[in-house]
């Protein structure tokens, strides 16, 4: 699957109708973003069953202070509406399989017990 844009108008609805979610924050000025860009596509051309995003913070600035994005490019993956992975810099195709194949391995009932525990108290 190719990439899409994700923006404030989408980004809700993109979320709560995916599994799983992978942002890539950039900017067009960021040289590390131009080099990640490559890796990105063509990771998300491996992955039928996961939406591959990209929100430029330029643009959606409102998006990048929500998520206190600080330093580009930044990525996030998002499963069953829960942000699992949370970090800045670039990651080489490898990494990101490694992170992808652990965020699907993940026990999601044992994530949603542990929020709904933290929410209690």
């Amino acid at each position: 699957m190719a990439t899409i844009d994700i923006t404030a108008e989408n980004f809700e609805e993109t979320i709560e109708k995916n599994d799983i979610v992978i942002v890539d924050f950039w900017a067009e000025w960021c040289g590390p973003c131009k080099s990640f860009s490559p890796i990105y596509e063509e990771v998300s051309e491996k992955y039928e069953d996961i939406v591959f995003g990209k929100i430029d913070t330029e643009a959606e600035q409102e998006l990048a202070g929500h998520f206190q994005i600080r330093s580009i490019p930044t990525l996030m993956i998002f499963r069953e509406q829960v942000v699992l992975f949370s970090q800045p810099g670039m990651l080489n195709a490898a990494q990101l399989e490694d992170v992808i194949n652990k965020v699907k391995d993940i026990d999601m009932d044992k994530v949603h017990e542990e929020i709904a525990n933290q929410e209690e108290k």
